[in-house]
């Protein structure tokens, strides 16, 4: 596995002024004008009765969207424009000729168009940048700092490094170097709202990299500290509430436009956080398309310039939202009748409580850089050239030829090209992967948990009282040590990576993993109690963090045959003691 040393990297490009992101914020007026334009042609390509149909379907949309969940952010008269648009296209079959239907359905479409671009497009503010660099850097570093007041040199010596703390790896220093061959964009996991922060953070204090457009909820722009940095960050505005054709055109042209014009990009392809907390497995293809559309039209335009796709991977010990997230999960895939429950991930003081406990119990937050590609999933070298999966040199440009053997537009073959690299994308996220202690312990605790409920399925499981139940220590050793041997073999295949203390002994595997996982959720899903048992608060917050290493078939190689003597003699004390087991 490929590490970086604890020292900052220079910047790959020295003046903020010549950083992509900040001269498209500079030409904001004409990248507005040029999303209208392009998503107005596509939209008028297909036949008037569809678009009308398309319109009236956005404006239905619309209204009740405003009227059943309206926000602070929403433009200043939102109603009021919907409202007047849906008269006036109420009465375009009515008071026109059919010649005239066309010219109509362009005037409403640019209104529509326009507003959604004006929304979406953000700026960049290098003042305001440059505040935010330093607010961040003097936040987590004091942050680290006042955790380890115990230190002989206090609070504002310098003991402590924000380098011993985000463990920045894989292909790094590729990744660099790709920036002067093309367009990078960066396609990372998503399991917690701390996710953005940390990784525009990391790749600029420690990587050296300019900013990223990167999509940001307009939920976020609800109360006036955040919509004030979001608003000059570079971040364009999402709003999930919208899912009409229209809208979600614009944002895909915003999306290819900007990586046309070489604009570095950050977006999660799962969509959203993982609900499970397993590794995204399938991915929304939609602004994913734009990356291999927006390399065919450079080739259009005879250029050569490439687009390169860097998977992601982060790694927590804990995660802020992990009671919510699997409740959520449980409920959409269990149909189960579970209380709701409130996320407040989004609250400062949460934020702040995370970030506290990450960096005054010892936790490491992995980023994992894996394998570059291009946009039809190849992986590149540090020229940026292409290779095939015979290790053949390739093209990428013949890939988007016809029969005439020039570049076109076929929006089936991109579809299968986007379909194909999403694949490619989920394959690296399982082999950049950087497995820590408590991913390991929480899938042999659960895994040890069925082994002992064969009769009840898992919403069974998850009904046990968990504080009733005790793992025994030498049983879970066992499995702990079965499961590593698989990982170290899965290691050396390149089929997955270790942190360094998975390397160690298993004891000491054990105390770092429910160390981890149980310094955070006030309902702990491993902990040692008074008695020195190791047991749970809570086998869903369980569940979730078991199911990080769930896609690894890992349960394969566990024997349970072989579980040591005294977790059996324990199992049969604790039966005769209480009766139960």
């Amino acid at each position: 596995m490929k590490k970086r040393s604890n020292t900052i990297l220079p910047p790959v490009i020295d003046d903020i002024e010549d950083w992509p992101i900040y001269r498209l914020s500079e030409d904001r007026r004409a990248f507005v004008q040029e999303i209208e334009k392009y998503t107005l042609e596509r939209l008028m390509g297909q036949s008037p009765s569809k678009t009308r149909d398309l319109i009236s379907k956005t404006i239905y949309k619309e209204r009740i969207r405003i009227k059943e969940e309206p926000w602070k952010v929403d433009p200043p008269k939102e109603k009021q424009f919907w409202r007047r648009l849906s008269h006036r296209h109420v009465r375009l079959a009515m008071d026109h000729k059919p010649e005239e239907v066309d010219q109509i359905n362009r005037e409403h479409l640019h209104q529509i168009i326009l507003r959604y671009a004006e929304e979406i497009v953000g700026t960049f503010r290098i003042k305001t940048f440059l505040f935010a660099r330093r607010f961040l850097t003097f936040f987590f570093t004091r942050l680290l700092n006042t955790a380890a007041l115990r230190s002989v040199r206090g609070l504002w010596g310098r003991e402590h490094r924000l380098t011993e703390k985000l463990a920045v790896e894989g292909e790094v220093e590729k990744v660099r170097k790709l920036f002067k061959q093309g367009t990078v964009v960066v396609v990372p996991t998503h399991f917690s709202n701390l996710d953005s922060i940390l990784i525009g953070y990391a790749m600029d204090t420690y990587m050296g990299l300019p900013s990223f457009s990167y999509g940001a909820g307009l939920n976020l722009y609800n109360t006036g500290y955040t919509a004030y940095f979001m608003n000059r960050l570079g971040a364009y505005r999402v709003d999930r509430r919208k899912k009409n054709g229209i809208y979600l055109e614009t944002l895909k042209a915003m999306s290819m436009l900007s990586i046309k014009r070489g604009i570095n990009s950050l977006f999660f392809p799962g969509g959203t956080r993982s609900r499970s907390g397993k590794l995204e497995d399938k991915l929304k293809l939609g602004l994913l398309g734009t990356t291999v559309e927006a390399q065919r039209t450079i080739f259009q335009e005879g250029r050569d310039e490439k687009v390169f796709i860097v998977p992601l991977v982060l790694g927590y010990h804990f995660v802020l939202e992990a009671e919510f997230l699997i409740e959520q999960h449980l409920r959409q895939i269990g149909k189960e009748q579970y209380l709701k429950t409130k996320d407040n991930s989004y609250s400062p003081f949460r934020v702040l409580q995370f970030a506290w406990k990450v960096f005054s119990k010892g936790n490491n937050i992995t980023l994992s850089f894996g394998q570059p590609m291009d946009v039809l999933g190849n992986p590149v070298d540090e020229e940026g050239n292409s290779y095939d999966q015979h290790g053949r040199k390739v093209d990428v440009s013949e890939y988007f030829l016809n029969a005439k053997g020039e570049v076109n537009e076929d929006l089936q073959r991109e579809a299968e090209y986007t379909s194909l690299l999403g694949d490619r994308i989920v394959d690296r996220y399982h082999k950049d992967n950087i497995v820590l202690t408590s991913h390991l312990v929480a899938f042999a605790a659960f895994r040890l948990l069925e082994h002992q409920n064969p009769q009840l399925d898992l919403y069974g499981i998850l009904r046990l009282p968990a504080e009733e139940f005790v793992f025994p220590k030498a049983a879970l050793g066992d499995v702990i040590n079965q499961l590593r041997s698989r990982l170290l073999v899965m290691e050396r295949l390149e089929e997955v990576k270790l942190s360094p203390d998975i390397h160690e002994a298993v004891d000491f595997i054990l105390q770092d993993g429910i160390k981890h996982l149980g310094n955070f959720h006030v309902s702990n899903p491993l902990y040692y109690d008074k008695k020195e048992r190791i047991v749970s608060a809570s086998f869903k917050v369980l569940y979730f963090y078991h199911n990080r290493l769930d896609n690894y078939e890992l349960e394969r190689y566990i024997d349970w045959k072989n579980i040591g003597e005294e977790a059996l003699l324990l199992e049969e004390e604790l039966y005769n003691q209480e009766g139960r087991f």
